[in-house]
Protein backbone atom coordinates (compact mmCIF):
# COMPACT_ATOMS: atom_id res chain seq x y z
CA UNK A 1 0.00 0.00 0.00
CA UNK A 2 2.76 2.35 0.96
CA UNK A 3 4.11 1.43 -2.71
CA UNK A 4 1.20 2.97 -4.34
CA UNK A 5 0.68 5.89 -2.19
CA UNK A 6 3.86 7.38 -2.78
CA UNK A 7 3.87 6.56 -6.34
CA UNK A 8 0.73 8.80 -6.27
CA UNK A 9 2.32 11.47 -4.08
CA UNK A 10 5.58 11.57 -6.56
CA UNK A 11 3.14 11.96 -9.46
CA UNK A 12 1.12 14.74 -8.16
CA UNK A 13 4.10 16.76 -7.38
CA UNK A 14 4.81 16.31 -10.67
CA UNK A 15 1.41 17.59 -12.37
CA UNK A 16 1.34 21.27 -11.33
CA UNK A 17 -1.19 23.26 -13.45
CA UNK A 18 0.44 26.08 -15.27
CA UNK A 19 -2.40 28.85 -16.18
CA UNK A 20 -4.99 30.13 -14.08
CA UNK A 21 -7.28 28.20 -16.76
CA UNK A 22 -5.90 24.68 -15.73
CA UNK A 23 -6.03 25.48 -12.19
CA UNK A 24 -9.50 26.13 -12.68
CA UNK A 25 -9.81 23.38 -14.35
CA UNK A 26 -8.27 21.52 -11.43
CA UNK A 27 -10.64 22.38 -9.56
CA UNK A 28 -14.04 22.45 -10.99
CA UNK A 29 -13.05 19.63 -12.94
CA UNK A 30 -14.66 16.26 -10.67
CA UNK A 31 -17.26 17.84 -9.28
CA UNK A 32 -18.18 19.25 -12.26
CA UNK A 33 -18.33 15.62 -14.25
CA UNK A 34 -19.99 14.30 -11.18
CA UNK A 35 -22.23 16.79 -11.18
CA UNK A 36 -23.77 16.47 -14.84
CA UNK A 37 -23.09 12.83 -14.75
CA UNK A 38 -26.95 11.64 -14.81
CA UNK A 39 -28.16 14.78 -16.75
CA UNK A 40 -28.73 13.18 -20.17
CA UNK A 41 -31.75 13.54 -22.04
CA UNK A 42 -33.98 9.75 -20.68
CA UNK A 43 -32.68 10.80 -17.10
CA UNK A 44 -34.28 14.68 -17.77
CA UNK A 45 -37.58 12.40 -19.25
CA UNK A 46 -37.68 10.07 -16.57
CA UNK A 47 -37.07 13.38 -13.77
CA UNK A 48 -39.92 15.07 -15.30
CA UNK A 49 -42.64 12.22 -16.00
CA UNK A 50 -41.59 11.26 -11.68
CA UNK A 51 -41.83 15.47 -11.28
CA UNK A 52 -45.32 15.14 -13.27
CA UNK A 53 -47.07 12.27 -11.54
CA UNK A 54 -45.24 12.16 -8.27
CA UNK A 55 -45.06 16.05 -7.38
CA UNK A 56 -43.59 16.37 -3.58
CA UNK A 57 -44.80 13.31 -2.41
CA UNK A 58 -41.39 11.77 -2.47
CA UNK A 59 -39.24 13.99 -1.81
CA UNK A 60 -38.34 12.93 1.64
CA UNK A 61 -36.86 9.92 0.47
CA UNK A 62 -33.99 12.38 -0.47
CA UNK A 63 -32.89 12.76 3.49
CA UNK A 64 -31.90 8.60 2.81
CA UNK A 65 -30.66 8.36 -0.59
CA UNK A 66 -28.46 11.88 -1.06
CA UNK A 67 -26.36 10.21 1.96
CA UNK A 68 -25.78 6.62 0.18
CA UNK A 69 -25.41 8.41 -2.93
CA UNK A 70 -22.83 10.67 -1.66
CA UNK A 71 -21.01 7.86 0.40
CA UNK A 72 -20.57 5.36 -2.85
CA UNK A 73 -19.01 8.22 -4.71
CA UNK A 74 -16.66 9.10 -2.14
CA UNK A 75 -15.55 5.87 -1.18
CA UNK A 76 -15.00 5.11 -5.36
CA UNK A 77 -13.47 8.50 -5.89
CA UNK A 78 -10.56 7.45 -2.60
CA UNK A 79 -10.04 3.66 -4.35
CA UNK A 80 -9.76 5.44 -7.65
CA UNK A 81 -7.59 7.95 -6.27
CA UNK A 82 -5.16 5.66 -3.71
CA UNK A 83 -4.91 2.91 -6.56
CA UNK A 84 -4.77 5.03 -9.64
CA UNK A 85 -6.96 2.74 -11.36
CA UNK A 86 -10.73 2.68 -12.50
CA UNK A 87 -13.27 0.30 -11.92
CA UNK A 88 -11.72 -2.74 -14.40
CA UNK A 89 -7.90 -2.44 -13.07
CA UNK A 90 -8.68 -3.11 -9.67
CA UNK A 91 -10.77 -5.69 -11.05
CA UNK A 92 -7.81 -6.83 -12.80
CA UNK A 93 -5.64 -6.65 -9.78
CA UNK A 94 -7.61 -8.65 -7.12
CA UNK A 95 -10.31 -11.06 -8.83
CA UNK A 96 -10.39 -13.23 -11.73
CA UNK A 97 -10.57 -12.42 -15.00
CA UNK A 98 -13.80 -14.17 -16.15
CA UNK A 99 -15.60 -11.75 -12.98
CA UNK A 100 -13.33 -8.48 -15.08
CA UNK A 101 -15.00 -9.92 -18.05
CA UNK A 102 -18.95 -10.70 -16.72
CA UNK A 103 -18.29 -6.55 -15.44
CA UNK A 104 -17.03 -5.72 -18.85
CA UNK A 105 -19.94 -6.92 -20.36
CA UNK A 106 -22.36 -5.20 -18.08
CA UNK A 107 -21.12 -1.92 -18.30
CA UNK A 108 -21.05 -2.09 -21.93
CA UNK A 109 -24.74 -3.24 -22.04
CA UNK A 110 -25.77 -0.42 -19.50
CA UNK A 111 -23.98 1.92 -21.74
CA UNK A 112 -25.52 0.56 -24.84
CA UNK A 113 -29.16 0.72 -23.55
CA UNK A 114 -28.45 4.24 -21.90
CA UNK A 115 -27.48 5.77 -25.08
CA UNK A 116 -30.86 3.84 -26.92
CA UNK A 117 -32.76 5.73 -24.45
CA UNK A 118 -31.11 9.07 -25.17
CA UNK A 119 -31.45 8.98 -28.85
CA UNK A 120 -35.34 7.80 -28.16
CA UNK A 121 -35.66 10.79 -26.17
CA UNK A 122 -33.96 13.45 -27.79
CA UNK A 123 -36.28 11.92 -31.05
CA UNK A 124 -39.55 12.54 -28.74
CA UNK A 125 -38.40 16.01 -27.90
CA UNK A 126 -37.76 16.98 -31.75
CA UNK A 127 -41.02 14.74 -32.45
CA UNK A 128 -43.02 17.52 -29.89
CA UNK A 129 -41.25 20.50 -31.40
CA UNK A 130 -41.33 19.28 -35.29
CA UNK A 131 -44.42 16.91 -35.51
CA UNK A 132 -43.30 13.65 -37.41
CA UNK A 133 -42.69 10.19 -36.34
CA UNK A 134 -40.39 9.63 -33.90
CA UNK A 135 -38.38 6.69 -35.26
CA UNK A 136 -36.93 9.17 -38.52
CA UNK A 137 -35.22 11.42 -35.83
CA UNK A 138 -33.30 8.43 -34.75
Amino acid sequence: MTDVSSEIEREQSNTVAKGPFQRFLRIIGPGFITGASDDDPSGIGTYSQAGAQLGFNIGWTMLFTFPLMAAIQEIAARIGRTTGKGISGNLSRYYPAPLLYLVVVLLFSANVINIGADLSAMADALNLLIGGPSWVYV
